[in-house]
This record gives C-alpha cells, sequence and structure tokens, in this order.
C-alpha cells in the first residue's frame, strides 16, 4: 500500500489516505524521522471524521435508549455508552501514535518535537502548535533524519 521507493524512515510527500493511515500506524510510536504535510493532515481529518462520527453515534444510542427530561430535552440512556466507549477506544488507540505522528511533522517543518509542548498554553499554544504544521519542509528538519 506505502510507495516501496520511500523507505517507512524518510517522509512521504503527497501521501494518499491509505499510506497515510499505514504509515501512522506501522510508526506507531516513532517520534524520531520527519512526517510530509500530507501524512499528518490526512490523520487530522480522519481523526475529525471519526470523533464526530462516534460522538453521534453516542448522543443517538443515547437519546433512542434514554427518557425525557422536564424541560422537554432527553437524559441520555444506556445506548450511550456504547458509541462513548468506541470513542474511548479510538482515543486509545490513537493517542500515541498522534503525538508521534505531530512530533515528526514538527521536524519537517525544522522544529523539536518537544515543539509539542507548547499546546499547554492556554489560548495561544495550540494555534501555535497548529500554524507550525501548516509550514512547508524546512531543509533544517533534514538533521532528524535517521
Amino acid at each position: 500500500m506505502s510507495n516501496p521507493t520511500v523507505p517507512l524512515s524518510a517522509p512521504l510527500y503527497g501521501a494518499s489516505l491509505p499510506q497515510a493511515l499505514s504509515r501512522f500506524f506501522r510508526k506507531y510510536a516513532t517520534f524520531s524521522g520527519r512526517a510530509s504535510r500530507a501524512e499528518y493532515w490526512w490523520i487530522a481529518l480522519t481523526n475529525i471524521v471519526v470523533y464526530g462520527a462516534l460522538g453521534a453515534l453516542g448522543f443517538a444510542l443515547g437519546a433512542a435508549t434514554g427518557e425525557p427530561g422536564p424541560t422537554g430535552g432527553v437524559y441520555l440512556g444506556a445506548g450511550a455508552a456504547v458509541g462513548f466507549g468506541l470513542l474511548g477506544l479510538w482515543f486509545l488507540a490513537t493517542f500515541i501514535p498522534g503525538l508521534a505522528v505531530t512530533v515528526r511533522r514538527l521536524h519537517d517543518a525544522g522544529f523539536s518535537g518537544w515543539t509539542i509542548l507548547l499546546n499547554l498554553i492556554p489560548s495561544v499554544g495550540g494555534l501555535i502548535v497548529l500554524i507550525f504544521t501548516l509550514l512547508p519542509p524546512s531543509p533544517v528538519g533534514t538533521r532528524y533524519d535517521e
């Protein structure tokens, strides 16, 4: 499924969705090296879609098994546990590789992987990391290659 001419240790520029997913899970906890923008953003899009779908499933199943509330709303029933349980499993399966692909993407843009800790700054930290992941590859990033 992956391009055989590009080794797994190198970034795959112009990766397709299947290639990005394959590399994402094959490099599960690999924080060294670099990841292309395509590899990173296909994973980000996949996570947005999966989180949205599983969240909607949790609310739909919860509403279907819930009871009407006093103000016309619905208390979520036991069915919500199925959707939100699946959402929790997806989170557990993708948390470490998500951090790893973000660190590799920061490397490709020429930043240290420790830059990911900017996410801990309230309000602006996540925005700074977002902007850094949007930047094109930097020749400085080759220092993070194996």
